[in-house]
């Protein structure tokens, strides 16, 4: 039988986030242990300076892949300067994210190149290939996945499902637990949302649970971003990505 599988996820690694990610990352490791969680790096977050031109935070992003932690491509800036014709891609823009969603727009070609670039970036880093791509804020235009397709990523997920961009096979469906940190309100329904989840979602055969290191400027989110990482570990094994793809069981 298949055991229940929980997803931990944290997004926007970057030396820009050095600070938060070192309150971050403790308190996920003390829920799945070190190295059962995914790290989706951005390779120049917000165009404030490349992973590569920080060896020290570079030696930490090697540290934690030698550790056993997934990496994943997560887009290049994470923002979006594109210009959106359609309008349910400009609400998308505009509604399901606040400007971060960098390749909800993008043409084939410059997908490809970012998708190129910080592939090999990271890769250059942590010295193995990466173990797939999460869109910034999840969000994906046809331009985009038919990048992705060609440039052999293998493994990407959105808000609802995880899946083969190449042969659209879906490794696993149901929404990702995450939470947003931006307004009060924002704070408010995030902690009502991951309340309900880790009642709604304890039969689910797998969870993902992602955060960001804004979190951590929000006492409230980080309090129950630890009670939900405890009430999910308690009814799910914490797994990775590559455990979906291969189809392994515990």
């Amino acid at each position: 039988m298949t055991a229940r599988r929980l997803l931990a996820s944290i997004h926007d690694v970057t030396p820009v986030h050095a600070e938060r990610l070192d309150r971050l990352v403790p308190i996920v490791e003390a829920a799945v242990g070190p190295g059962r969680y995914a790290l989706l790096v951005v390779p120049d977050f917000h165009r404030q300076g490349l992973l590569t031109d920080d060896p020290k935070f570079a030696r930490r992003l090697r540290g934690w892949a030698d550790a056993g932690c997934e990496i994943f491509l997560h887009g290049f800036t994470h923002i979006d300067e594109s210009r959106h014709a359609g309008a349910a891609t400009r609400w998308k823009a505009s509604r399901m994210t606040a400007g971060e969603g960098e390749f909800l727009g993008l043409s084939t070609r410059e997908a490809e190149a970012r998708i190129g670039e910080g592939r090999d970036m990271i890769e250059q880093v942590i010295g193995r290939p990466i173990d797939g791509f999460v869109a910034p804020a999840w969000l994906y235009g046809e331009d985009s996945l038919a990048a992705l397709a060609a440039q052999d990523i293998r493994l990407i997920e959105d808000h609802f499902r995880v899946w083969n961009p190449q042969n659209f096979a879906v490794f696993a469906r149901g929404p990702v637990v995450t939470y947003a940190s931006r307004s009060r309100l924002r704070i408010a329904s995030s902690i009502l949302w991951s309340r309900l989840a880790t009642t709604l979602l304890a039969r689910a055969s797998t969870v993902r649970l992602a955060v960001h290191p804004h979190d951590v400027d929000s006492p409230r989110l980080m309090r129950e971003i630890i009670r939900a990482l405890g009430a999910f570990t308690r009814s799910h094994q914490p797994a990775a990505y590559a455990d979906l793809a291969s189809g392994r069981f515990f």
